[in-house]
Parts: structure tokens; C-alpha cells; sequence
């Protein structure tokens, strides 16, 4: 169809199919679904008609099922518009990639891109239309459980990966391209951002803030092409996002200019009443329309109030006109008028998902997104050598994490089976050693004798994946305390200790780091995580990830992150200080700081300069440093490039990263990282709100990571 063809359909429509439209249901609603239900239609009090004129489906999977939702939908749709099928595709479909957090620790744009491609190749092939993702929210607090979902605490990396997700899913042809999903960008605005950390909880932020720190990463997505986007649970400036005017139609459609399909989470415009700005379902339709919110996710707040809202003058007819134009188009855009199947095929079905090439890639990226924290001459292992793997993820196949919704735990290649392809089985004991959060003296008993018969002892530890994810927000978090007693118990044998760490945020890590002798931070690494883990903990593959998100010295120092504010009495390395800006029972700085990950060998920086010690606005200045490998074998580098902008108009944060290059050397291979710096990059925002820069002194710095830098100044001339 042509846009004048959506326009005449559009005319067509009642009042009632229009608004029929605007609402989002699940599965079980639809005729031609695997279990189908009736319940639920006389609990939302919904008519067979409007479903009959629903216009999306939410979570239907499996070409079989979506391809007889979709029939039997257009044999009783008057003017047969198809469905739109959606559902939650976040770190793969059937082939599950590490978690999204994991991803921005690869810090690989290329293959987090790729990553998104497969899983829109399966999931179109499968059905669906579009996927809620990426969630792109900034995240600092690591007690908030869904911080796995984002690829961090910096604006810059988030962007990149944002770009880089929206790119894999989407392509650049929707119509035509079968085998790509429409991406949806979530969730907009500053879900990451909960006080307490505490899931769906209050968000408080100046608009700065807002602008400077939270709003990027949506941005970068929405450039890149971004069809829809998803409205956050939580208020900004103490409005509910998904009846928020000023976030929908001033910065997101008038300032930004997105002219896609903006649709609410689950169930979140009704939450309009509990949040206290509508007082009943009607009020609460009158301010997401107005707001502009197209799409209501799993309530009826607009097919029970809309068109009485339009008959009584209150919300113009206007409104709903452009909320169901955008979802016809999205449609359209996706071809579905001319071809409602779509990508939907059993054969090839059959033929893609999981298929070998997929799983590389996951293999690939879940051993680039194992970040080495610790490691004193134990790593890699010997083939020779007896190893006692020990722990509730030894033999356990739940390392998908959370919203790997069609994931399979028996088709993923867990820890235990990874290694039997290593070493000789003969020479590997295993032992639960204890549950995820309780344990016995049997349990405990029994893997210490597994550690008696062997060389090394790999403790394979962490969360299960219900303790993060949504509503998986924790106060503590430490290790369960089973898990913390077994490594103590096992420290007592004196044997070399190798932690592998499977978890979706960041943990408190006393109790584990002070006791291993080397630890790799897995994540949740996916359907080949166990032979990526494997890889590197032989060497077969050096590891190379970096920190996307800061590892906290203990949760009272939340949120810790490395792009904060200085303060008018700063601590100094001198431990004797007082009145200044510190705790007195624990450091300022993270455990672990951001951008931070070790290698099997190691890399030296020298020769930083600059091309010029000033810059203007037309003539931008070059950072240059040479990095050798000046270890025995192979590795990958990631050099990054921090500045920090000395006096501003207000305060800014003591660095913010501005680039990087991931390298390659060989042992003894030197290589130049160049890195040009513009004005542009120079640029926030001013008290006023002002975005731009100011003229005078800035430090660049460049290294490993946040912390071990070489820093160097210019000047910025206007």
C-alpha cells in the first residue's frame, strides 16, 4: 500500500475498529492460539468484536500458532487488517546470547549487531514482527535487577550498542527484508534510574540530568531508525512516563521528530490510578492519549473510555486518527498488508533456529563478554591437571538469564559438559557443594572430598536467574550465604581457587574475591556459555572483555560510577584526611572500576601526545599512543579514551568516555591507537539548557580503563 492507500483505510474505519486498534492483548485472546481461554475475556469485560479488530498480539511464538492467529483474525476483521505479533526478544530467541550487560562488556559492536540479526532471522522466521528491544535504559544502581538488560553506566557505550542493536534487528529494508524485526526502544524515559533501586519505583532527576546522562541512548536509537518505542513504568518530574506530554510529544516527537508507534508496558496505563494522577480508567485513557501513547499494553482503559472520551468533546477524534495512522504505516512498513505471514515459515523454521552458525556466534560473544577480574598465576589451566568443579552451576544448564523466553536449559551446553570435552573425564570431580541459597553438612562434606582428589578447585557460584531480571531487585548483593560458606569451607584446603561467576548485576564480592586466586565474571553467557567459559579458562581463547557497569566495593556505596561529580572537598589518596568527602569504614572507589578487565598477557601504554595542545571548532586535535603486547601470547586490547572538561558552567564529571579501539596484538606487536577529538564532543548542558561548549582547559586521558590512565591537557579556543 502507498501512504494515500493507509489514509482511505484509515476513513473506513468505525469509531470502534479505530479504537479497536490502540489495544494490545495477549495470546490466549485470539482464536487459532495453542490454549486459547475464554477467562480472560470476561475479566477485562472485552467483546468478541474487539478482539475481533485488536490490533496487535502479545507473545505468540512459532510460525504454526502466529500463522493461524493471523488467519483466523483476517476471516472476521471487516476491512482485514492483520495483526501485528510482538513479543520480548531482548539476548536471542532460541539461540540465547549472553545478557545484554554481558554484551557492552564485550565492548564489540560488530558482533552485539550480529547478535540482534539472529535473533530477528529466528524470530521473523517464526512469526513475530517486532521485539521489545534494546533496552537501552543508563544504569548505576546494581541493586535494581534489571540492570542485566542494559549495556551499562555510560551514555557514550550505551549509544554505540544502542545503534548497533536497532541495526541487527531492523536492517535497512523492512518491507523487504523478511528475515528482520521491527526494533522497539525501551523504556523510555530513565526506568534505570529507580530510587532504592527498587523495580518500577519513583525516579527523581533534575532535566539536565535527564538530557545529559539518560536520554542519549533513546536518541542514538531513534536516529538510527528505531520503529517503536516503549514507555517506562516510572515518573519523570513527577509524572507517570506513560502520561507524560512533555516526554511523548515535546522531546520525543516534536524535538527528536519520531513519527513511529509509541506503546506502553504491561498494563502501565491503568497504573496511572495507583500512581495518582487519574483518578479512574477514564481519566487515566484522557491523559495517555493526550500524552501521546498509541498503544495500551494488557488494559482497557481505552476501549472501554476512549469513544465516549472523542463523543463528549474531551479528546479530540484527531488524536485517535494519528495514534491508529502510525500503526497502520508500522504494518505497512513491515508488508503486511500484502503478505500478513510474513517471515512465518515451519520448513525453514526447522532449518535456522539454533542452527551451528548461530551458536558460534553465541560462543564468540559470550567469551568476549567474560571479563578476567582476577588472576595470580593460575590461569589458563592445564589439560594435565585433576579439577574438582564444585558448585549449584556446575552441571547446571539455567545460565541463560532472565528473558530468555524460548531458551532451552537442555539444548544449552552447561559448564560440566563443556569440560568433559577439555581434559580427561577421569580427571574431574563434581559436586554441587550446595544449593542456590540453602545447603547441608552432606552436601558440603561431599565436595570437599571431590577438592581433596584434585589439583585445582573450579567453583562454579552466582545468582539464579530469578534473582535478578524484573521485580528481581536485591538490597544484598552478596553471594547467598550457602554459596559464601562453601568458598570458605573449600579456602581451608589450601588449594588454588577459580571462581566463575554466573549473575546478572554486579555483586558485593567480599567473600569471594579475597578468597579466589582468579576470577572470571560469565554472566549469564547463554546457550553456549559453557564452552565459551571452557575456552577461556584453558586458553584456547584469551580473555578481553571490560567492565560495562562498575563492580561495587560494597552496596553502601551505591550508586559508584565513574563519570561523577567531583566535590568542593575531595578525597585524595592521602588516607589521614578528614572533613572531606569520604566513608570511614570503606573506599570511595568501586571494587572493580569501569572499563576495567585483565588478559593472559599484558599491554604497555606509551608515547601519549597530542597533535596540538589547542583546538577550535573547525580544527580538531588528535590523541595518539602506542600499545605493545608485552606478554608471551596473543590478546585483544580495548584502548579508551577519557576527557574532562575542567570548568564548566556548571559541574562536570571528573572524565567521560569518548572513544575507543579494540585491538589486536601479537606477542611483542606494537600498534599506534589514534584518536581525533572534536568540538561537538566537548558539548553539554549548560544551566540554562544550552547545549554547547565552552572555551578553556580540558584533560584527555587514555588507558585500560577508567582508573589506570595517562592523562595529558589542551585548550578548547573559540
Amino acid at each position: 500500500m502507498n501512504d494515500q492507500q493507509i489514509k482511505d483505510l484509515l476513513e473506513q474505519m468505525t469509531i470502534e475498529e479505530k479504537v479497536a486498534q490502540l489495544i494490545q492483548l495477549a495470546t490466549p485472546f485470539f482464536k487459532g492460539a495453542a490454549g486459547q481461554i475464554t477467562g480472560p475475556l470476561e475479566e477485562m469485560a472485552l467483546t468478541e468484536e474487539t478482539v475481533q479488530n485488536c490490533g496487535s498480539v502479545l507473545g505468540a511464538s512459532g510460525a504454526k500458532e502466529i500463522i493461524n492467529i493471523q488467519k483466523e483474525h483476517l476471516a472476521e476483521n471487516r476491512l482485514g487488517i492483520p495483526l501485528l505479533m510482538m513479543a520480548d526478544i531482548i539476548h536471542g530467541f532460541k539461540t540465547i546470547f549472553p545478557v545484554p550487560l554481558a554484551i557492552g562488556c564485550s565492548w564489540d559492536l560488530e558482533l552485539a549487531e550480529k547478535s540482534a540479526e539472529i535473533a530477528a532471522k529466528e524470530a521473523a522466521v517464526s512469526g513475530i514482527h517486532v521485539t521489545f528491544a534494546p533496552m537501552v535504559d543508563l544504569v548505576r544502581d546494581p541493586r535494581w535487577g534489571r540492570v542485566n538488560e542494559s549495556t551499562g553506566e555510560d551514555p557514550y557505550l550505551n549509544s554505540l550498542f544502542a545503534r548497533a542493536f536497532v541495526r541487527g534487528f531492523q536492517g535497512t529494508d523492512l518491507q523487504n527484508e523478511k528475515n528482520r524485526v521491527a526494533a522497539c526502544v525501551k523504556h523510555f524515559a530513565a526506568y534505570g534510574a529507580p530510587e532504592g533501586g527498587r523495580d518500577y519505583n519513583t525516579v527523581n532527576m533534575s532535566e539536565r540530568q535527564l538530557r545529559e546522562s539518560y536520554l542519549p541512548a533513546y536518541k542514538a536509537a531513534i536516529d538510527e531508525g528505531c520503529e517503536v518505542v516503549m514507555t517506562a513504568f516510572n515518573t519523570v518530574d513527577g509524572v507517570p512516563a506513560t502520561g507524560n506530554k512533555d516526554l511523548m510529544r515535546s522531546i520525543l516527537r516534536e524535538e527528536w521528530g519520531f513519527d513511529g508507534v509509541v506503546i506502553s508496558d504491561w498494563g502501565a496505563v491503568k497504573e496511572l490510578i495507583p500512581h495518582g494522577v487519574a483518578a479512574d480508567e477514564a481519566e487515566a485513557a484522557q491523559k495517555a492519549i493526550l500524552a501521546g501513547l498509541d498503544i495500551e499494553m494488557m488494559t482497557t482503559c481505552y476501549v472501554h473510555h476512549l469513544k465516549q472520551l472523542i463523543e463528549q468533546e474531551i479528546v479530540e477524534e484527531a488524536l485517535l486518527d494519528e495514534a491508529v495512522l502510525r500503526i497502520l504505516t508500522l504494518k505497512n512498513k513491515l508488508g503486511l498488508f500484502e503478505n500478513p505471514y510474513r517471515g512465518a515459515d515451519e520448513q525453514q523454521e526447522e532449518e535456522i533456529i539454533l542452527s551451528e552458525e548461530h551458536r558460534q556466534v553465541a560462543r564468540d560473544l559470550a567469551a568476549k563478554s567474560c571479563v578476567l577480574l582476577k588472576n595470580e598465576a593460575v590461569l589458563p589451566l592445564k589439560t594435565n591437571q585433576k579439577l574438582a568443579l564444585i558448585g549449584p552451576f556446575a552441571q547446571n544448564g539455567d545460565i541463560l538469564g532472565p528473558w530468555s523466553w524460548l531458551g532451552s536449559k537442555e539444548e544449552t551446553i552447561n559448564l560440566h559438559h563443556a569440560l568433559n570435552q577439555k581434559i580427561d573425564p577421569a580427571n574431574l570431580f563434581i559436586s554441587q557443594g550446595c544449593d542456590f541459597e540453602m545447603g547441608t553438612e552432606e552436601q558440603l562434606e561431599e565436595a570437599v572430598g571431590a577438592a581433596r582428589k584434585a589439583d585445582v578447585i573450579l567453583l562454579a557460584v552466582g545468582e539464579h536467574t530469578h534473582m535478578s531480571g524484573e521485580a528481581g531487585s536485591r538490597a544484598d548483593i552478596r553471594l547467598p550465604q550457602a554459596q559464601l560458606e562453601l568458598i570458605a569451607k573449600l579456602k581451608i584446603l589450601q588449594k588454588p581457587i577459580v571462581v566463575v561467576l554466573f549473575n546478572g548485576r554486579p555483586l558485593d564480592l567480599h567473600g569471594v574475591i579475597d578468597k579466589a586466586d582468579a576470577l572470571l565474571e560469565a554472566w549469564f553467557p547463554g546457550t553456549e556459555g559453557g564452552v565459551a567459559i571452557a575456552d577461556l579458562l584453558f586458553g584456547d581463547v584469551n580473555p578481553s572483555g571490560k567492565l560495562a557497569m562498575s563492580i561495587p566495593y560494597s552496596v553502601g556505596q551505591i550508586p559508584v560510577y565513574y563519570n561523577c561529580f567531583n566535590t568542593g572537598r575531595p578525597k585524595d589518596a592521602s588516607e589521614s584526611q578528614d572533613f572531606v568527602s569520604k566513608y570511614i569504614d570503606i573506599p570511595n572507589d568501586p571494587l572493580f572500576p569501569f572499563g576495567f578487565g585483565l588478559s593472559y598477557t599484558t599491554f604497555s601504554y606509551s608515547e601519549f601526545s597530542l597533535s596540538s595542545e589547542f583546538m577550535t571548532a573547525s580544527q580538531p586535535i588528535t590523541v595518539s599512543v602506542k600499545v605493545k603486547n608485552t606478554g608471551e601470547v596473543a590478546g585483544e586490547e580495548v584502548v579508551q579514551l577519557y576527557v574532562r572538561d575542567i570548568s564548566g558552567d556548571v559541574v562536570r564529571p571528573l572524565m567521560e568516555l569518548k572513544g575507543f579501539q579494540k585491538i589486536s596484538l601479537q606477542p611483542g606487536e606494537t600498534k599506534e591507537v589514534t584518536f581525533t577529538i572534536k568540538e561537538e564532543q566537548l558539548r553539554y548542558y549548560h544551566s540554562n539548557l544550552e547545549f554547547a561548549s565552552d572555551a578553556g582547559r580540558f584533560v584527555a586521558y587514555v588507558g585500560p580503563n577508567s582508573k589506570d590512565v595517562t592523562e595529558i591537557s589542551f585548550e578548547l579556543q573559540k
